[in-house]
């Protein structure tokens, strides 16, 4: 194996990579598909890990689907996965909540319907789902009503997020115990043509703000994201592949959790941007410096047909 960060993998190289490692972690938006397309040659690569004998999980920081909708999309573009593969932030902060905070009560939640689901599979009840509109003046919005039964504060990404929103927030938050948890940390979601638009991490800021206080978040690149799959699936570190387009969410997580790493070219982050960290002198951009790079995952496949 090659003892440098950010080699391309190509030749012998990939499959000494993979005989390394027994489970493979992929991100999905911009490494297994792109929008509603699967990245080409993606399905077979992911099929023929399964069938060479590899675990195969899905980590995604997607807030808005639960497993079941990421599974019945990724059956549609043709890939073979189960839904109990699928780790998204709506079903880790639900766990993560249930077995590391052990909620005794509802949330407040600013998130979508699918968190909504997840919580309500895992027995916490929740409010907060949908628009909630501004009346009345400020004495009115410093009193608004509250459920005494929250415990928690959870933001995910929330299409409905306004001033109300962020003000109930705020009033659950200076109540002594309440817990505050965040999905992620992502500001932008890249589209297609170079396009972006606010992402979580925008809306978690603005509640870190008002409450002056730091959520807990439990995406990549927490070590969160890889617990909730290592307890279930008994996944050894040093046997561990992470693959990802994005150097300060994929990248980053495989680096804290001690996993080897692999960006691939389809999405976020470039080679130019990795090579840039590496050489920036600063601890955190080196820890986002994966150790190879292909241009998409398709490049495993002659490995895996051979």
């Amino acid at each position: 194996m090659s003892g440098s960060k950010c080699t391309r993998l190509s030749g012998a190289l990939v499959k000494q990579l993979l005989d390394s490692v027994d489970s493979v972690l992929f991100d999905c938006d911009g490494v297994i598909w792109r929008g509603d397309q699967a990245i080409p040659g993606a399905p077979q690569v992911i099929n023929l890990l399964k069938k060479s004998g590899k675990k195969v999980f899905f980590v995604t920081n997607n807030s808005t689907k639960t497993r079941k909708m990421y599974a019945e999309k990724m059956t549609t573009l043709g890939f073979n996965v189960t839904e109990e593969e699928v780790f998204g932030t709506a079903y880790c902060s639900a766990m993560y909540l249930k077995t590391v905070c052990k909620v005794d009560g509802k949330v407040y939640l600013i998130g979508s319907n699918a968190m909504r689901q997840e919580l309500e599979a895992v027995g916490i009840q929740q409010t907060g789902v949908g628009p909630d509109l501004i009346s009345g003046k400020q004495a009115d919005w410093a009193n608004v009503p509250l459920d005494p039964e929250v415990k928690a504060v959870v933001v995910g990404f929330d299409e409905h997020f306004s001033y109300m929103k962020l003000n109930r927030a705020l009033q659950y938050l200076t109540q002594q115990g309440c817990l505050f948890v965040g999905t992620n940390r992502d500001t932008r979601l890249p589209l297609e043509g170079g396009k972006a638009v606010p992402g979580t991490g925008c809306l978690l800021q603005c509640v870190e703000t008002a409450a002056q206080c730091q959520a807990q978040t439990v995406g990549k690149p927490n070590h969160y994201m890889f617990d909730c799959v290592a307890s279930q699936f008994g996944v050894e570190r040093d046997r561990c592949l992470m693959v990802g387009d994005r150097l300060d969410t994929d990248i980053m997580l495989g680096s804290n959790c001690g996993l080897k790493t692999l960006l691939t070219l389809t999405g976020v982050n470039s080679v130019a941007d990795a090579e840039a960290h590496q050489k920036s002198g600063c601890a955190e951009k080196q820890g986002m410096v994966p150790d190879y790079y292909v241009e998409s995952i398709a490049d495993l496949l002659p490995a895996l047909q051979g």
